[in-house]
C-alpha cells in the first residue's frame, strides 16, 4: 500500500498542535470570539476570513481540528463534524434536496435513516425509493427527472450487502446526481469518496471513537459542499444546529490515531469467529469469507491492510432463539446485549427488535431480515479463540 495515500498515513502526515506548541490540540471551549478589527468580523460572516472564528455553532477550533483529520482520512477536500450521525446523514440530505425532490436508497440501511426517509421527509414533498442496492438495474430503473440522491451504505446493516460504490458513481454523475455513501461500517477499510462518492458520512459513535462514550457525526465532501453547509445564510448544518461539543472533538481526535490498528484487530477477529460459525454448520453473514456474495466486489474496493471488518451477523431462525443465545453469551462473558457497534467489548443485538426496529416488519422479510438475525460488533480480544469457546458452549446448552 502506498503510504503517501492510504488513511492511516494521511491521517498522520497531519501537523497538528496546540498554540502554545502542546503536542495534543488545544481544546478550544469558547462559545464565541473576537476580533480586533470590525471588518474581520464582517468578512468571517460571508466566509471570506481564512482561518478565523466567529461563534462555536459554526466553527470551533477543537471541530475544526477534528474535521480536517476526517478529511484526511477520507481524502476529501474538507469535512463538517456534527453531534450525532443522524445528524449527518440528515443535514447532507436536507442540503442536496427540496421539496420536489427524488431520492433512491438502499433497502437494507440503519433503522433510524430509513425511518427518516420513508416517514419524515414526506412533509417536505420529498419521495423516495428504496431498491435492492446490489441490483444496479434496479437503481438505473429508479432514477427520475427529479432524483438528486443514491444514498447507500458501503456496507449495509445489518445484512452486510456490498454496494459497488465505484458504479454506483459512474450511474449518478452520468445523470446528475450525488452519490452520498454511509461509511461508519468500514471505516479505512473502504474509502468511498476516492471511489466515486460523492459525499461520506459517518457515525463516529461507532469505530472512529471507539470508545461508546459520546455520540457523533462527520460528512466529508468537497470543500463547496461543506461552505454551503456552513452558510450563515442558508446552510443546513449551521442553521440547524448539531454542533459538537469541543472537548468531544478533542478526544475524537486522539482515538482517530489509533484507528488503523482497531480495525485490523477487528477485523482479524471477526475473520477467527465466522470461520468458526461457518464451521459449526450456522448461517452466517460475513464479507470477509469467500462464499459471501460481496466479497470479490469488497476485495477490488477495499483498502486491503485493514482487513474485512469487525462485523458479523448469524441467523438464529426466530427472535425467541436469538434472544436466548444473546441472553447466554452476555452471561458467560462473550460481551454486551447492547445495540451500537465499534466497540472495544463485542456487542450484540436482533436486528429486527432493536436497530432495525423502525422498518416495518413486511419490508423486513422484503429485504431479507430474519427475525432470528443476531448482529456482532466483534472486540477487541487478545484471545478470541476464548471467546469463541464461550459462544461455544452458550450454543450448546441453546
Amino acid at each position: 500500500m502506498n503510504t503517501n495515500s492510504d488513511p492511516a498515513s494521511r491521517i498522520f502526515n497531519l501537523l497538528q498542535f496546540g498554540e502554545y506548541g502542546d503536542v495534543n490540540p488545544s481544546v478550544c471551549d469558547s462559545a464565541t470570539f473576537t476580533f480586533m478589527q470590525a471588518k474581520t468580523m464582517l468578512d468571517t460572516f460571508h466566509g471570506d476570513s481564512e482561518g478565523c472564528f466567529l461563534y462555536s455553532r459554526h466553527w470551533n477550533p477543537s471541530s475544526k481540528y477534528l474535521a480536517d483529520a476526517m478529511a484526511a482520512m477520507e481524502g476529501t477536500e474538507s469535512a463538517w463534524v456534527t453531534a450525532s450521525g443522524m445528524a449527518a446523514i440528515t443535514c447532507t440530505i436536507l442540503q442536496l434536496c427540496r421539496s420536489g425532490d427524488h431520492i433512491i436508497c438502499s433497502l437494507t440501511t440503519y433503522g433510524g435513516t430509513f425511518a427518516f426517509l420513508y416517514n419524515y421527509v414526506q412533509k417536505f414533498n420529498i419521495e423516495v425509493s428504496f431498491v435492492d442496492i446490489t441490483n444496479l438495474e434496479s437503481v438505473r430503473e429508479a432514477i427520475r427527472p427529479n432524483t438528486r440522491i443514491i444514498y447507500t451504505e458501503s456496507m449495509t446493516n445489518p445484512l452486510l450487502q456490498i454496494s459497488d460504490i465505484p458504479t454506483l458513481a459512474v450511474i449518478a454523475n452520468q445523470h446528475g446526481i450525488k452519490l452520498v455513501v454511509d461509511n461508519t461500517f468500514t471505516p479505512m477499510i473502504i474509502s468511498p469518496a476516492q471511489l466515486g462518492a460523492h459525499v461520506v458520512v459517518y457515525s463516529m459513535t461507532k469505530f472512529i471513537n471507539g470508545k461508546n462514550d459520546c455520540v457523533a457525526g462527520a460528512i466529508c465532501a468537497s470543500k463547496e459542499f461543506v461552505d454551503a453547509l456552513s452558510d450563515v445564510n442558508d446552510g443546513t448544518a449551521m442553521l440547524l444546529g448539531p454542533a459538537l461539543d469541543p472537548l468531544r472533538s478533542s478526544s475524537i481526535l486522539k482515538n482517530l490515531h489509533t484507528l488503523h490498528i482497531r480495525m485490523q484487530q477487528h477485523s482479524r477477529n471477526a475473520m477467527f469467529l465466522a470461520e468458526r460459525f461457518r464451521d459449526y454448520g450456522i448461517h452466517i453473514m460475513y464479507p470477509g469469507l469467500p462464499e459471501h456474495q460481496g466479497h470479490e466486489l469488497l476485495t477490488r474496493m477495499m483498502n486491503p491492510d485493514f482487513g474485512f471488518g469487525g462485523m458479523i451477523a448469524i441467523d438464529m431462525g426466530t427472535s425467541e432463539r436469538a434472544a436466548r443465545l444473546m441472553e447466554l453469551m452476555e452471561l458467560e462473558g462473550v460481551g454486551y446485549l447492547a445495540v451500537s457497534l465499534g466497540y472495544f467489548k463485542t456487542l450484540f443485538s436482533n436486528s429486527g427488535k432493536s436497530t432495525s426496529s423502525e422498518v416495518p416488519e413486511e419490508i423486513q422479510r422484503q429485504m431479507g431480515l430474519s427475525e432470528g438475525l443476531v448482529r456482532f460488533s466483534v472486540g477487541l480480544d487478545y484471545n478470541i479463540s476464548q471467546t469463541w469457546q464461550k459462544i461455544l458452549h452458550c450454543l450448546q446448552r441453546l
